[in-house]
């Protein structure tokens, strides 16, 4: 029996999909919907544009669905949120990405969704750069929620509050927006030994390459066809 499934469609017609109670964690890194201080400012600016450095010269996939407004973002991911919220069993984790701007309405999104918000994990990057006049924006964060309370002993582990890991880079960038494999498989260490790990934004796989590593299953769904069909790619050469 196969350790993974990935469905391409959008995350609230697949989600409502999933059997309740059949999800151990819900690790994800949905689109920030971040930067641009207009509405004119986020409809003409792509992910592309947002994420790659232009001297980058990356040949990376654009994808849609990045420039919602404030309001319409924290409605949004509070729906995805309560979808996984359903499709998680009692005690399990959420763990999802967010940068400073979006950290408000993320942490609202999360709440709203009816997960117990538990706190906020910094993850430092140590390739950055820095702004004249001011402070690097060298972190992202991790908003840590739970369905109830935790039971620490179906899972004693102890881990940081605190990650460092670089993003891909050079041919191993295969994904705009793309965490660092390392801390990924950190990450999943949250989750219950054999669990099932969810990821409704799964890009190019990521997460469910950290899943299958650390003897987890996963779940993923991904709107983007081109981002489905590498995620695929790299999951069934991972589990081969």
């Amino acid at each position: 029996m196969t350790r993974w499934s990935l469905d391409q469609g959008d995350a609230l017609a697949v989600l409502p999909t999933i059997e309740p109670e059949s999800v151990d964690l819900v690790l994800t890194d949905p689109p920030y919907n971040s930067g641009g201080r207009t509405q004119s400012d986020r409809t003409k600016t792509s992910a592309r544009d947002k994420y790659v450095s232009g001297d980058a010269q990356h040949a990376l996939a654009d994808f849609v669905g990045d420039n919602r407004d404030q309001r319409s973002y924290t409605a949004w991911l509070g729906l995805i949120l309560a979808h996984c919220l359903t499709a998680a069993r009692s005690g399990a984790s959420l763990l999802v990405f967010t940068d400073w701007r979006q950290l408000p309405a993320t942490s609202d999104a999360l709440q709203a969704g009816g997960w117990l918000w538990r706190g906020i994990i910094p993850w430092h990057k140590p390739v950055n750069r820095p702004k004249l006049g001011g402070f690097r924006a060298e972190c992202e964060y991790l908003l840590w929620g739970s369905k109830g309370s935790i039971d620490g002993t179906r899972n004693p582990v102890y881990l940081p509050g605190l990650y460092s890991a670089s993003q891909p880079r050079g041919a191993k960038r295969v994904h705009i927006t793309q965490k660092p494999h390392e801390l990924l498989v950190d990450l999943v260490q949250v989750c219950v030994p054999g669990g099932r790990v969810l990821d409704p934004f799964a890009g190019s796989g990521s997460t469910g390459l950290a899943a299958l590593q650390t003897g987890r299953s996963f779940f993923g769904i991904e709107s983007n066809g081109h981002y489905a069909d590498l995620a695929r790619q790299r999951l069934s050469a991972a589990s081969a």
